[in-house]
């Protein structure tokens, strides 16, 4: 196994499983602590890689290659990534909202 696919699996591992899905090819994707740009980075996940959405919440608005939103997926416990940069084929929820 890669580098790549193992920081992947990383994103998707903790609980409760959700649909998993790729992000932006070529884009290395910024995890944070929170949903929003306001919160520190804490990770990220390399170009090709794959996340596996929990719960998705609004937060701070991101454009990116998949449009402008202020969604943000939940890829783990404290584990956030913009849904902008993630392709759910979906400009709305495809996953629970988190609460």
């Amino acid at each position: 196994m890669s580098v790549e696919n193992e920081s992947s699996q990383v994103q998707s591992l903790s609980g409760d499983a959700g649909p998993t899905f790729p992000t932006a090819p070529g884009y290395r994707v910024n995890v944070r602590s929170g949903p929003g740009t306001n919160y520190p980075i804490i990770d990220s996940i390399p170009a090709g890689g794959y996340v596996t959405i929990r719960c998705q919440c609004s937060g701070t608005t991101v454009s990116g290659p998949y449009g402008t939103t202020d969604l943000w997926d939940c890829v783990g416990n404290g584990r956030f990534v913009s849904d902008a940069y993630v392709h759910t084929g979906s400009d709305g929820y495809v996953a629970p909202q988190c609460g």
